[in-house]
């Protein structure tokens, strides 16, 4: 039986070894959680050391936290709650980030708060919050969880927890300050460059703050207008208001304000804007640089989205790209009219959500886009529904990210949105072809010899060749005194190839230049030298922002012929975002493993690394992540390869693919010729 005993120092520190003993980097001295735990009961003590077992793989500070704070949280809230504490830790970490979970373990009051019937969790009411912002203008928003209140104009963070009044438990708080955010988009407190506008303010940081606290008076004047039922919860978040402002409700109120007539007051104000505004952790702050971002990619997408749909409605109407096109907008209700020399036409769906946006966005539809898009870039609906297998754009799937720290997978992590490229220059196949017409020739030839070479059976009873090597063994067999095999010769056998490939190129920002010529010239020669074979073959692209969107583009699907369409998306591959390779390489996997055939091959055609937007993915964590995605897919019987162009690529790439599954090259002219070495020799 178990001693009931508590832990002494000695034990205790070598217990603490075995939880951080791969934390090489930390230079933490363990008295300063010994201490807490050595006056500690031993249930207190295993309690603390158990948790952070169970934290340190996914954060060491997280264990580190939970062993400091264990006694006060089990103190405070018992074992049940102490354990939902430390649950809801790791939680914070997998949906925002470390700040999320030290936040949670810190806050041990809160937590005791959010167990009671004095406040409640944003987890509780985020799946009501979501639909609520989905419906106010039907662009939905992504609920996090944040101690600061503010949005990037797609997602909106709040607090974890709040406490709310005497009057009970209710979900209304949150709802004022989601729709507080949701207006900051909706009535365009971004609609303008709000640090243009405020770089001639000697504080800009102080002038920012202001101009946070000017905008929810002047959003929740407006709110107050649309939804009166929460009115009350609005006057008890705006009441906090420092007296400085009254004079500026008045005028915000009125219905045709804008951010600039918050900026204007600020100016008429300006004494007021070189002192620090008041912190109030219950209004939301503005941050112009995310949400500049968010909002340019997000109206460049809903830009081509309206211009689709109108290519789209014209050729349903038959009518010329000269037709006049009209639109009358009204921002305010979100509301518009398209017409077609003088007759009301109504959008495609996609059409009417991507116009509806923009609205939000621009406060109007920009004349520029309602030029409809190329003919190569969209296809029509048509009578018989349009050529099969087309794409739309949309969120096609939620695929597993594998987190290193963790040693586990964040679950249905990233999205990921499917693409069909278009728009190319119909010359430039044609153009490659004359320029490289002797370089065709030497890999058709190379490719021809892949057709039909015959597999070679050794140590055959009959056959037309001897086998040399069965020979030797046999003559030193028989000196030997050993009875000699009688299989000594070799037989020809031609197989019927059944293989399946994808090569997935790189689209990143990264390949601007020399290396998207390089890739889109190599894709030519390799589709004509394959076009010798019978074996099926699909070309994907591949970009992102962020987990939250990766990009595939399709150029051929297996079922394609490679023919003018192929050839123009060809030509339209362009460089776009950045390099997440993890989902790519999971859906194209996916796609080869429900092709019919004995041999799937996967070939990545890249330009470097596995690199996004901010630090969480670049480094160790992108390159555990592609190799996690490649490890599966042979575990499913697909076999990766990936040629790469950065010459520093050794030093990622074996432990991404293995020391015989890459090949890097030193000079571009080079990738075709390596390309179909490397598909003849894994595919004989």
């Amino acid at each position: 039986m178990p001693s009931s005993d508590p832990l002494a120092r000695a034990a205790l520190g070598a217990r603490l070894d075995a939880i951080f003993s791969f934390d090489v980097s930390s230079g933490r001295n363990y008295d300063e959680l010994i201490e807490p735990l050595l006056g500690a009961e031993r249930a207190t003590q295993e309690f603390a050391l158990h948790w952070a077992t169970v934290a340190a793989p996914t954060h060491l500070e997280i264990a580190y936290l939970v062993i400091l704070l264990a006694p006060l949280a089990l103190d405070r809230l018992g074992r049940r709650d102490a354990e939902a504490w430390a649950v809801a830790a790791l939680d914070g970490f997998d949906r925002v980030g470390l700040r999320a979970a030290v936040m949670r373990l810190r806050d041990i009051e809160g937590f005791a708060r959010g167990v009671s019937p004095a406040a409640v969790s944003l987890d509780a009411i985020a799946p009501r919050l979501q639909r609520f912002l989905q419906g106010l203008s039907g662009r939905g928003l992504r609920v996090e969880a944040d101690n600061v209140v503010w949005t990037d104009t797609e997602t909106v963070f709040l607090p974890p927890l709040i406490e709310l009044a005497s009057r009970g438990v209710s979900a209304e708080r949150y709802l004022a300050l989601a729709a507080l955010l949701w207006a900051q988009g909706r009535w365009g407190s971004y609609a303008i460059d709000i640090d243009a506008a405020l770089a001639d303010f000697p504080q800009r940081d102080h002038a920012l703050g202001w101009l946070a606290l000017l905008e929810s008076l002047r959003l929740g004047a407006h709110l107050t207008q649309e939804l009166p039922g929460l009115r009350d919860e609005l006057a008890a978040l705006l009441d906090g208001l420092p007296a400085e402002l009254d004079a500026a409700r008045a005028s915000l109120a009125a219905s045709g304000a804008s951010v600039g007539d918050s900026i204007a007051w600020l100016r008429q104000h300006a004494a007021l804007a070189v002192l620090p505004a008041p912190t109030l952790g219950h209004l939301p702050v503005l941050r112009p640089d995310a949400a500049r971002q968010v909002r340019a990619a997000r109206i460049r997408e809903q830009s081509r989205v309206l211009r689709l749909s109108i290519a789209e409605l014209l050729e349903s109407l038959r009518a010329g790209r000269d037709d006049k096109l009209e639109v009358d907008a009204d921002p305010g209700r979100l509301e518009f009219e398209f017409r077609i020399d003088g007759a009301s036409v109504t959008l495609p769906p996609e059409g009417r959500a991507a116009a509806q946006s923009l609205l939000q966005d621009l406060g109007e539809i920009a004349p520029e886009l309602l030029v409809p898009a190329g003919p190569a870039d969209w296809q029509p609906a048509g009578a018989g529904g349009g050529k099969p297998g087309t794409l739309e754009t949309h969120a096609d799937a939620l695929f597993d990210e594998w987190d290193y720290r963790r040693r586990a997978y964040r679950r249905q992590w990233c999205h990921v949105y499917l693409h069909e490229v278009g728009g190319g220059d119909k010359a430039y196949v044609p153009a490659v072809r004359v320029r490289h017409a002797p370089l065709i020739r030497q890999l058709r030839r190379r490719f021809e010899a892949i057709r039909g070479e015959d597999r070679v059976l050794r140590r055959q009873a009959d056959g037309q060749e001897v086998d040399m090597d069965a020979l030797v063994a046999a003559i030193a067999d028989r000196r030997g005194g050993a009875e000699p095999s009688p299989r000594l010769f070799c037989r020809r056998q031609r197989d019927e190839r059944s293989l399946a490939a994808v090569f997935l190129v790189d689209m990143s920002g990264s390949t601007q230049g020399w290396v998207n010529d390089a890739e889109r010239e190599a894709l030519v020669l390799l589709c004509e030298a394959l076009e010798m074979l019978d074996d099926r073959y699909a070309i994907w692209g591949f970009s992102g922002w962020t987990r939250t969107r990766s990009d595939l583009y399709r150029i051929k699907e297996f079922d394609e012929a490679y023919g003018a369409e192929v050839q123009a998306r060809i030509a339209a591959i362009r460089p776009r975002d950045y390099t997440r390779m993890g989902p790519p390489l999971r859906f194209v996997s996916q796609r080869l493993l429900a092709e019919p055939a004995r041999h799937r091959l996967l070939v990545t055609i890249s330009d470097g690394r596995p690199d996004d937007f901010g630090d969480d993915y670049r480094g160790d964590y992108g390159i555990e992540d592609t190799r996690q995605a490649l490890l599966e897919a042979r575990r499913a019987g697909v076999r990766p390869f990936c040629i790469t162009i950065d010459r520093a690529g050794a030093d990622y790439l074996k432990r991404m693919y293995g020391p015989a599954a890459y090949a890097v090259l030193d000079e571009v002219r080079k990738l075709p010729l390596k390309v179909a070495e490397i598909y003849r020799r894994l595919t004989i």
